[in-house]
């Protein structure tokens, strides 16, 4: 397209540079409040695997309150985390190459966001473990699910990061951080003249 071929990489650069910080500045501000991922289906964190899929009898057994507490807190604790994240999401954008940002222009919908993945997704989880960990346990319930989840995993019923609640959370809150910023790339794609900035225009535009 003409629109690619004329596109120079310093505008390609800056561009990028530009969406991925409204991308990443709105992903955190949508989930890093009460309520970002509780109230959000597309990013609520449920309980893991058979734990999950065998909530109703567990209510039916009397265990409904302490159900409710439990996913409650997992996503509290997704939601106190993901601020966190800013910092090592602006790292990577500066880190951005002039070839990586002709790359991602030119690619799909998602292409900022794979980037983003690529690049934060160990340093991140790193980073939001410990915050995830100190949330979860002063909740009562976290030690409670770790011993039911241990239980399950010796008869194979749990695996991973599902066995334990702390790397759970973590993961499932870097996958809402990642598709709520692949929500927001498809956005300014779509129509990059909302934005308000002649430079996604010219970079995102067709």
């Amino acid at each position: 397209m003409a629109w690619a071929l004329e596109l120079n990489q310093a505008d390609a650069s800056a561009g990028l540079r530009l969406a991925l910080e409204r991308g990443a500045e709105a992903a955190i501000a949508s989930l890093g409040k009460t309520d970002g991922f509780l109230g959000d289906p597309r990013v609520r964190i449920p309980l893991p695997g058979v734990l999950n899929d065998a909530a109703k009898l567990l209510k039916a057994l009397g265990q409904g309150k302490r159900l409710d507490e439990l996913v409650t807190a997992m996503n509290r604790a997704a939601e106190s985390a993901v601020p966190k994240a800013k910092p090592l999401l602006l790292k990577a954008i500066k880190s951005a190459s002039a070839a990586d940002a002709m790359q991602i222009v030119r690619g799909g919908d998602t292409s900022v966001t794979g980037f983003f993945r690529e690049k934060t997704s160990a340093p991140l989880t790193e980073s939001l473990l410990p915050i995830v960990t100190e949330a979860t346990e002063k909740q009562s319930v976290a030690q409670r699910y770790n011993a039911l989840a241990s239980r399950a995993a010796k008869v194979g019923l749990l695996k991973g990061d599902d066995v334990n609640i702390q790397r759970y959370v973590t993961q499932r809150t870097l996958d809402g951080l990642f598709l709520m910023i692949g929500e927001e790339e498809k956005k300014l794609r779509a129509d990059p003249l909302k934005t308000g900035s002649a430079l996604l225009k010219q970079v995102f535009g067709r």
